[in-house]
């Protein structure tokens, strides 16, 4: 499934010879030699270019080399490959957030809580999208939800503390924000917002 899924079968590789390209790819991805990682893989791709294996991975590779359009591109044919599975659906999430396409990364991060509806990253990266989007109250109830099952989880009280600053609840935002420092002591987000109610 993971190299034949929506692939044509007429020709094929090897288990060794797609196992070399995959150990040759993370070994540059290793390195942060993101543009060789992704080289790395194109006989895999050339003769499985509607598998979700590799269409997942290369979205990856390209999204870390910051190529966003090849990275939806290929996160997009993963999905076609396996509608139900989540890990393309985030990284394609990830895209648009990089673009700013908030319609689109919501439209994704929904698709994900239907299937998922704690999903970490997909209610994390919804709930920054709803805030963006000035949904602000929709951003809350991901928040307190999620919060429920994490209650110190530093990303998400943060994202709170950002959503009572924008909501300009001072005194929540500022509890919040010296919570999330006492967890997380370097916190930029939280130095910068206390550090604006200073002045």
């Amino acid at each position: 499934m993971f190299f034949s899924a929506g692939s044509c079968f007429a020709k094929e590789l090897s288990t060794e010879q797609i196992s070399q390209a995959y150990y040759k790819s993370y070994n540059y991805e290793k390195s942060g030699n993101y543009q060789d990682a992704i080289k790395a893989l194109q006989l895999v791709y050339k003769e499985y270019s509607k598998a979700y294996g590799v269409n997942n991975r290369l979205g990856y590779l390209y999204r870390l080399n910051a190529q966003y359009k090849n990275a939806e591109s290929h996160y997009k044919q993963a999905i076609s490959a396996l509608p139900d599975a989540l890990t393309p659906k985030l990284g394609l999430m990830y895209v648009y957030l990089q673009a700013q396409s908030y319609d689109e990364a919501s439209k994704i991060g929904y698709q994900v809580l239907s299937i998922d509806f704690y999903n970490y990253y997909g209610n994390l990266r919804l709930a920054y999208v709803l805030r963006q989007t000035g949904q602000l109250e929709l951003a809350e109830k991901i928040m307190i939800k999620m919060l429920t099952r994490y209650p110190s989880d530093v990303l998400y009280l943060t994202e709170l503390g950002l959503l009572k600053y924008k909501q300009n609840d001072i005194p929540r935002a500022i509890a919040i924000m010296q919570e999330v420092l006492i967890l997380d002591p370097e916190n930029v987000d939280a130095r910068s917002v206390l550090l604006a109610l200073e002045k």
